[in-house]
């Protein structure tokens, strides 16, 4: 049954061993976990992956074999046949009071407690759609799921479709860029190459055949010279939007992370969402709980830091220009105020936008930050970003 599971990860090149496999397998059939859908996910987790590095992939993967598992609802289980009486009773348990599982059962026992379920799961399953005024779906109301208002509360919706909410309720994960994604191109790197400077640092480790000619000449022996082997000497620090409208750029974004990586030596990233603030982090996995203050990213790295900021810049403009107008927490300060603390503190800076260009107009906060920048915003295209490396490497 979960063999083209076991296939898929392997396709992925996640480095599962068959024993890894039995393990996993051992667990479901130990019972570890019974029609929950996320405790089967950190079960497959668990035995299948050894190294939290791989977890993204392996997420994409098991979406991959699994998707729309998530979807099957309660009552569709209902409808299946050869369901245990011990879980359907857990069911009722769910969302049916105490005192509502007791009068039923007193009434009618086993069959009656199942009947009433069926029945307010179809009650449950009923929803309000479109409209101006209840929480429902795609409707113009402030709160609700897929609607369009300007200054809307969202809650449900697990992605945004008009970058408009000005508050998202559910704590989203995002998950950490891949930089071992083999680009599809080598264009990117060769337009990062333009911001390399070189230099001589560290040990004697290669030959100076120049030198070792001339001083053999001079001294009428062989005279070996060394000089410092050359290194890349550019410092880049990366900022990273994630989640939310930017999950439709996700590949192109980790083709820049990879090409980035591999590019240069002196490479630090972190993760913001939308706009800059107070925090920032290292792992999304971890965002809520492993946050870093951005006073202490900005006092860590030095002015000789080249700054790159990656996002399509979408948003309320709230989150930019007011106090409490983030989208996902209350920031005491605006966003704009951090955007220009990080333009002071590295002078040499630059905003990479996966959205067309052409689009740019169109979208108020775009232009916000367009401004902030002074222009130095690029579109993520390979002529934008050999534009963005000129601006930064003069």
């Amino acid at each position: 049954m979960f063999l083209p599971f076991f296939q898929t990860l392997r396709a992925a090149r996640l480095p599962v061993s068959l024993r890894e496999f039995l393990t996993f397998l051992e667990g479901v059939g130990s019972g570890l976990v019974t029609y929950d859908v996320d405790g089967f996910y950190y079960l497959a987790r668990a035995a299948l992956v050894k190294d939290e590095r791989h977890i993204d992939r392996f997420d994409r993967a098991f979406a991959h074999a699994f998707g729309g598992l998530e979807q099957i609802t309660a009552q569709d289980v209902l409808e299946a046949t050869e369901i245990p009486a011990e879980w359907l009773e857990k069911l009722a348990e769910k969302h049916l009071s105490p005192e509502e599982r007791a009068e039923i059962e007193a009434l009618g026992g086993f069959d009656k407690l199942m009947e009433t379920l069926r029945e307010r799961l179809k009650e449950q399953e009923g929803r309000h759609q479109g409209g101006n005024k209840w929480i429902g779906t795609a409707g113009t109301s402030p709160f609700g799921a897929y609607g369009y208002n300007p200054e809307g509360v969202r809650i449900g919706q697990d992605k945004s479709r008009h970058q408009r909410a000005v508050k998202v309720w559910d704590k989203r994960e995002f998950r950490n860029l891949d930089d071992q994604v083999e680009l599809g191109t080598r264009n990117i790197k060769v337009a990062l190459k333009r911001l390399r400077q070189w230099a001589r640092t560290g040990a004697n480790e290669e030959l100076d055949l120049d030198g070792t000619i001339r001083a053999t000449a001079e001294h009428g022996y062989l005279d070996v010279k060394t000089r410092p082997e050359r290194h890349n000497a550019v410092k880049v620090i990366l900022f990273l939007d994630v989640g939310g409208s930017m999950d439709p750029h996700i590949r192109v974004v980790e083709e820049l992370f990879s090409a980035a990586r591999a590019e240069f030596k002196h490479l630090e990233h972190y993760y913001f969402h939308n706009c800059l603030y107070e925090g920032l982090w290292k792992d999304n996995a971890r965002r809520w709980t492993e946050q870093i203050p951005t006073h202490e990213v900005l006092n860590t790295y030095g002015p000789d830091y080249k700054c790159i900021f990656v996002g399509d810049a979408s948003m309320s403009p709230y989150e930019i220009a007011f106090p409490g107008g983030a989208n996902e927490h209350w920031n005491q300060e605006a966003g704009q105020v951090w955007l220009e603390r990080a333009r002071t503190q590295w002078p040499d800076h630059l905003w990479i936008n996966p959205t067309p260009e052409t689009h740019w107009r169109y979208t108020q906060s775009i232009q916000m930050i367009h401004e902030i920048f002074e222009g130095r915003m690029v579109p993520m295209t390979l002529e934008g970003v050999d534009r963005g490396m000129r601006q930064l490497g003069r």
